[in-house]
This record gives C-alpha cells, structure tokens and sequence, in this order.
C-alpha cells in the first residue's frame, strides 16, 4: 500500500496525474509557438511534472535504479524553472533557463 491506497490504485493515479502533464506540456507548447504565454495551462504542466517525480519516489525501491536518477534529474530542473519563472519572472539569465 502507498499512502493508503492498494499498488495499482496509486500506480493508475501516478499514469493519469501523468497524462494531464504530458497533455497541458503539449497545448503549451504548441501555444508557446503561437507566442501564447497561457499561463494557467503553464502551471498545471508544472504542477503535474512535479507531482509525477515526486509520487514516482513513493513507489516501493530496492536501491537506485535509472528511474530514480530520472526523478532526481527532473526535479531540480523543475526547480530551476520554477525559481525563473515565478520568482525571477523570467528576467535576465533566468530567461533561457
């Protein structure tokens, strides 16, 4: 049991939480090049990415495997586009970033 829930509950939960974020990533990006910021969508991507890493963590491990490195990778990257995007407001070098 994960957080109080049977294995393939919390595993259909990680998919769909999942699948919103790859689905608000594409409209995203498909807005990004139609020079449309849709900012609400842009935070559900992120929120979503951040809640997949962060519930893939909570399946039961047997030691480092490449999709913990996956997880650890893309948590700080989000981290980072979260500081440039909400608290740097994209100025500067936090553009790019």
């Amino acid at each position: 049991m994960v957080l109080g829930l049977s294995l393939e509950t919390f595993t259909l939960l990680h998919v769909v939480i999942s699948l919103i974020g790859i689905t608000a990533g594409i409209i995203v990006l498909f807005g990004m090049f139609g020079s449309s910021r849709l900012s609400g969508l842009t935070a559900l991507f992120l929120l979503t990415t951040v809640l997949t890493s962060v519930t893939g963590f909570l399946f039961p491990l047997t030691g480092f495997t490449p999709a913990v490195g996956v997880g650890i990778v893309s948590l700080v990257v989000l981290a980072l586009a979260l500081l440039g995007l909400y608290v740097f407001n994209l100025a500067g070098a936090w553009r790019w970033i």
